[in-house]
């Protein structure tokens, strides 16, 4: 199995677990919003660039509503285990695209628990996540009033995005993928300026 279906799995059963009226780290979604996100993401062509396109938000999240409310919890959270169907545009890329995709919104689910820790994730995991911190920085934290390096204990830059003074954000790939994403609940160290440090949490956005 690839990173990225390992993680679908796992998603799938932290769900299944947490049932539709779960809290999640997303602001204002229950798991079953979550699950809603997911599908219209991999089955709905002519919402899904809502997603990424402001313009066209407004239009996802009434097909996300509807997603919600007029499908069954176990036939939203099937259509996630089934993985994208053969017209989807993720159907070739699943192992590139969906490695970070299933994680985060796996830790969404994880997370918004009392009492959670970090898994230990194997290095073909953290490997696959590596990747994609670099790209979420930039989608996140263009607007960071700081020069922001992403970095791993052991020393390696993943990201540097903004400009200012330096702000320094250690953590694992996968932790920094949290943190770049906007999550709330990420295991880094942040060494800065404290205002600075405080105003470059401010300014993250959120996927």
């Amino acid at each position: 199995m690839t990173v990225a279906q390992r993680e679908r799995a796992a998603l799938v059963e932290a769900l299944r677990e947490a049932g539709p009226d779960a809290p999640t780290l997303c602001e204002g979604w229950t798991t079953r919003d979550l699950a809603a996100h997911l599908v219209v993401r991999e089955r709905r062509l002519d919402a899904a660039g809502g997603i990424l396109v402001p313009f066209l938000a407004g239009y996802t999240e009434r097909v996300q509503r509807q997603v919600a409310t007029s499908t069954g919890w176990d036939e939203l959270v099937g259509k996630i285990a089934s993985g994208p169907p053969l017209y989807s545009p993720f159907k070739p890329l699943d192992a590139v695209a969906n490695a970070a995709e299933m994680f985060i919104h796996l830790e969404d689910v994880r997370r918004a628990r009392p009492g959670w820790e970090p898994r230990a994730l194997d290095e073909q995991t953290l490997a696959a996540l590596r990747r994609p911190v670099a790209m979420m920085a930039r989608m996140t934290m263009r607007r960071a009033p700081a020069t922001v390096v992403l970095a791993t204990p052991t020393g390696d830059t993943l990201a540097t995005v903004g400009r200012g003074p330096r702000v320094l954000v250690t953590g694992d790939p996968g932790e920094l993928l949290m943190f770049a994403s906007g999550r709330s609940e990420a295991r880094v160290s942040i060494d800065g300026d404290p205002a600075v440090v405080e105003a470059v949490q401010k300014s993250r956005g959120g996927l």
